[in-house]
């Protein structure tokens, strides 16, 4: 596969400007370091990681690639502070950042010589992540699984409108699992492409075999945006959404609702495997999907679907 040269691949010293999102209950270092070996970058999602797993994630990780990799860093974490201070104890030399004000630890996290990028859903939260130092930022529509921005705006509208209002590099997610996907996602000014839901239908994500055949047999119109008047999540629709969402029309509050939810709830569907009774967060891309692939097909199927898209931007069906 020809390599890729632009302001995301040197910027993260990849081959592909292929980014693998930080699930949580997907993203251990298995799969980090086998996207980064396959020339992406992996990222470990530590929002579901104890200070102590990860530090072994990252210790793993090490051990399994010589490649740049990542640490996808939630910063509503109720740990912040140590999850901070395993990545500068660890090394890590790039960071995602999510769900918070990027001002709290971008500097901080600079000063240590880390690469910081933030995820947004807005064009104006893209310009904070930029004036707080953040040297890429990741546009996330609402298409995207798991925790989402309340303006519920598409991949489609978010990526042109990040990328007029800032100058740092801008990388879009949310709905992409193609190399055309990509293409487009270029096309209108992105310089990068994170995917997540692609990625949890690989061998290497941690999540439960069975929430993987569940991924991959999704149907469009299986996931729903929900929990709303708590933090906004995409789930795909099983007992535990029916049961959330007949709450909701009969005039739940937030602190009834967090009730339902209770605890671990995403660990009990994703990780656990329980399909009925645990949240299963995944993207509306997850209708195109159909198989379980290792990480490292990923990646080279990607890039040859977008080398080819490139090479024939119209195809004929």
């Amino acid at each position: 596969m020809t390599n890729f040269s632009n302001r995301i691949t040197k910027l993260f010293g990849i081959d592909y400007p292929i980014i693998q999102a930080g699930m949580i209950w997907a993203s251990g270092w298995r799969l980090a370091s086998a996207v980064s070996n396959a020339g992406g970058l992996g990222l470990i999602g530590s929002g579901s990681m104890y200070p102590g797993v990860l530090q072994e994630h990252i210790r793993k990780c090490k051990s399994a690639t010589s490649r740049s990799f990542g640490v996808n860093v939630p910063l509503l974490y109720p740990d912040i502070e140590k999850h901070i201070q395993v990545i500068i104890e660890e090394g890590v030399k790039i960071v995602f950042t999510s769900a918070g004000n990027p001002k709290t630890w971008t500097g901080i996290l600079k000063e240590k010589g880390i690469t910081v990028v933030h995820v947004v859903s807005s064009a104006r939260f893209a310009r904070k992540a930029e004036e707080a130092g953040c040297d890429a930022v990741v546009a996330e529509g609402f298409e995207a699984g798991g925790h989402n921005g309340r303006e519920e705006t598409t991949t489609m509208v978010l990526t042109p409108a990040v990328v007029n209002a800032v100058k740092i590099p801008v990388i879009t997610a949310g709905g992409i699992a193609t190399g055309r996907q990509m293409l487009a996602a270029m096309v209108m000014g992105a310089e990068g492409a994170q995917l997540g839901s692609r990625f949890v239908a690989s061998e290497e994500a941690s999540s439960h075999a069975d929430f993987k055949n569940r991924v991959i047999n999704s149907q469009e119109g299986d996931t729903v945006l929900t929990m709303k008047q708590l933090t906004p999540v995409r789930i795909i629709k099983n007992k535990f959404y029916d049961e959330i969402q007949a709450a909701e029309w009969k005039g739940a509050t937030p602190e009834q609702l967090k009730t339902m939810l209770g605890r671990a709830r995403a660990k009990r569907g994703m990780f656990e495997g329980d399909l009925e009774e645990g949240e299963l967060e995944i993207g509306q891309v997850s209708a195109l999907l159909h198989e379980i692939l290792p990480a490292g097909t990923i990646v080279k199927n990607l890039w040859s679907e977008f080398s080819e898209a490139l090479a024939n931007p119209v195809k004929i069906l």
